[in-house]
């Protein structure tokens, strides 16, 4: 186990310097944190996407200063950082530890490009959610620090109400008046990520989960409270309280302009509401199926390398990462929903307090490569259903579509 980094201490470690170039290319933009005073100990190499890379750089003079160990953090692309990562690691150019969605792990671990990650007594800082989110096939691949899902957002001037229920939401969104009693995106390829809790409050989850909350490529779409979400899906359309043209702008514009008394969104608009005036709320998403509805959860995390030189120095930086301090950091810099809950607990914001116990209690989205199966068909086959398809055999192509592109 590995505990209490001391923040302003100095590690007694050698460690063979990284190359400066490690992980960098003409396309990159990198910048060192360096020892505030005294010689260096070592230096890692950290990858971070265009929005992170400023958040992180900071982080690292933090690190640096407690510590002498140089961090050299590198600007990557979002869109193909994940595939620039599985293509460096093996060759030796990739970087020490690199930072992004859960989404990715299975991926990685696939290609064999991440190592399991020790959290010992840390697991317990965090949110159940962000652990599952870091765990693949049993074992822990990195430090969790964000968490994110869409919860119920309420335009407190035409509502105050409080529904536990999704009849009872669309009941008092029409007694407010207003133009649509609730909004969700979908759009005509449909959009599961936003409509995935009240699924889960039939019970329907997309697949089987381990004890430890780790997905197996057990498809369940076809199991319990299948049938009764599909009929709901489809008396939902009838009544268009589910539209495929209300799109993620639709429904955004609807709200902002308080032509809708819910939303069913992220913390993005709620930061968008705000600007534009509105007095807003962030509550849970009420049941449509009787259970409690559960979001997906995306979880931010720091991976480590499979060919790392600097393994010592890479379980320093994670030892720090896993203190509150470096915790709150990343969330002042970043704005992001804590996925420690001490942190998430001590925040002033009531909206991102709540946002951090919705997606604390939420679902994973699941990161094994079956996944890629999954979402056109799941999207669509929604829509169609909504359109007024046959909710039982429409449903059951959906599966059987889905069991074969993942057998193949």
């Amino acid at each position: 186990m590995r505990r209490g980094i001391a923040m302003f201490g100095v590690l007694a470690v050698t460690a063979t310097l990284a190359a400066c170039s490690n992980g960098s290319s003409s396309s990159s933009s990198s910048q060192s944190a360096s020892a505030s005073s005294g010689s260096s100990v070592g230096s890692l190499t950290v990858w971070a996407d265009d929005t992170r890379y400023s958040q992180i750089q900071e982080l690292a003079k933090d690190f640096t200063a407690a510590t002498k160990v140089d961090v050299q953090v590198v600007q990557k692309s979002e869109t193909d950082m994940d595939q620039e990562f599985i293509s460096q690691v093996p060759t030796g150019n990739g970087p020490d530890v690199i930072v992004m969605a859960h989404d990715k792990l299975g991926q990685m671990v696939k290609n064999g490009v991440v190592s399991p990650v020790d959290l010992g007594e840390a697991k317990s800082k965090f949110s159940e959610a962000a652990i599952q989110g870091v765990t693949y096939d049993g074992k822990t691949y990195g430090v969790p620090y964000a968490v994110e899902s869409v919860a119920l957002v309420r335009n407190n001037k035409l509502t105050t109400d409080t529904p536990k229920t999704f009849d009872e939401m669309i009941a008092s969104g029409k007694k407010a008046g207003s133009e649509y009693p609730f909004v969700v995106q979908m759009s005509t390829d449909g959009d599961p990520y936003h409509l995935y809790a009240f699924e889960s409050s039939f019970g329907n989850e997309v697949f089987k989960q381990s004890a430890d909350g780790s997905y197996t490529s057990e498809l369940t779409l076809g199991g319990e409270g299948a049938s009764e979400f599909t009929q709901w899906l489809k008396e939902q359309g009838a009544a268009k309280t589910l539209n495929p043209n209300i799109t993620a702008d639709v429904a955004k514009d609807a709200f902002l302009k308080g032509n809708a008394a819910y939303m069913v969104t992220g913390p993005w608009n709620v930061t968008a509401a705000k600007a534009a005036g509105l007095d807003v709320s962030v509550l849970p998403i009420p049941s449509a199926g009787g259970k409690e509805a559960k979001p997906f959860v995306g979880v931010q995390m720091f991976y480590q390398s499979s060919k790392t030189q600097n393994q010592v120095l890479v379980s320093k930086f994670f030892q720090y990462l896993e203190t509150k301090e470096a915790q709150s950091k990343l969330q002042e810099l970043g704005g992001r929903v804590p996925a420690m809950t001490e942190v998430a607990n001590s925040l002033s914001d009531e909206n991102l307090k709540q946002f951090a116990t919705i997606a604390g209690n939420g679902l994973p989205m699941p990161a094994i490569p079956a996944m890629g199966s999954v979402w056109d068909y799941w999207g669509k086959t929604e829509v169609s259903i909504v359109n007024g398809a046959d909710p039982a055999s429409t449903w059951e192509t959906m599966v059987n579509n889905i069991q074969t592109s993942i057998n193949k």
